[in-house]
């Protein structure tokens, strides 16, 4: 494992994605990307105070609240679409916990789903994506989207409690909203062909980690309070998948 500083970035994320599978943006490069301030992504955070809790962590665990939101983008066109509410589903060979359940949350945030700037950043990542995607790729992404807040109110929160894994999809945003008063949580990105990896942790709010699903594996270790009031560590993850959403056979 290569340490790499929690301030890494690349000043071309396409570039990066390309040649090592991921990328690290700091915040004022998504706010750039996206074409919006960071003023109007920081106006997005209270969006995380409301999230429901998840009621299908199989560890029994009550640290993990969400919601979830499915987009549709054609990316020839720049048109960026929500499509009715549905489960997520994801099979056993990607997500070994809860992989093969139709899981059910609460829908986005109405405020976050009509955010110019919540919006703005979906399409403009599903434009780099689809810049570093295979020149096969039939320009439409299927998009999920997943507010996340990990607690450590009862004790240890688990961001992944699925362990190291790949999503099943094309790539992968993992954005930090926040953290408060929390310890752990490092980030770790593992070729999925090899031996080489790195560690970092983000720390920055509305940092973005990118990443190749197909040439990466990625984890976030767990975090347990700093202090007795208990904290907590918000995050958005959107996934990008080619042709179709994933669906039970």
């Amino acid at each position: 494992m290569t340490p790499m500083s929690p301030n890494f970035t690349h000043p071309d994320a396409l570039t990066h994605l390309r040649e090592h599978g991921f990328a690290l943006l700091a915040p004022d490069a998504l706010a750039a990307q996206a074409g919006v301030t960071l003023d109007a992504l920081h106006a997005l955070d209270a969006g995380w105070a409301n999230l429901p809790p998840d009621e299908h962590l199989k560890d029994g665990g009550r640290y993990r609240r969400r919601r979830h939101g499915s987009f549709v983008q054609d990316v020839a066109t720049g048109q960026l679409a929500a499509v009715a509410h549905r489960p997520h589903w994801q099979p056993t060979t990607y997500n070994a916990l809860h992989g093969g359940m139709l899981r059910w949350f609460e829908p986005l945030d109405t405020a976050m789903a009509a955010s110019p700037a919540f919006l703005a950043v979906v399409q403009r990542l599903g434009d780099v994506f689809a810049a570093a995607a295979p020149a096969s790729f039939d320009r439409r992404w299927c998009i999920e989207a997943h507010p996340f807040r990990i607690d450590t109110t009862g004790g240890v929160g688990r961001p992944t409690p699925e362990g190291a894994h790949r999503d099943g999809v094309d790539f992968v945003a993992v954005l930090l909203i926040h953290r408060t008063r929390v310890l752990g949580g490092e980030t770790r990105v593992f070729d999925a062909h090899g031996p080489h990896g790195v560690r970092f942790t983000l720390d920055q709010p509305w940092s973005a980690l990118l990443l190749d699903d197909a040439r990466v594996i990625h984890e976030t270790t767990p975090i347990q309070p700093d202090g007795p009031a208990g904290g907590w560590r918000d995050t958005l993850v959107l996934t990008y998948r080619a042709g179709d959403f994933q669906d039970p056979p």
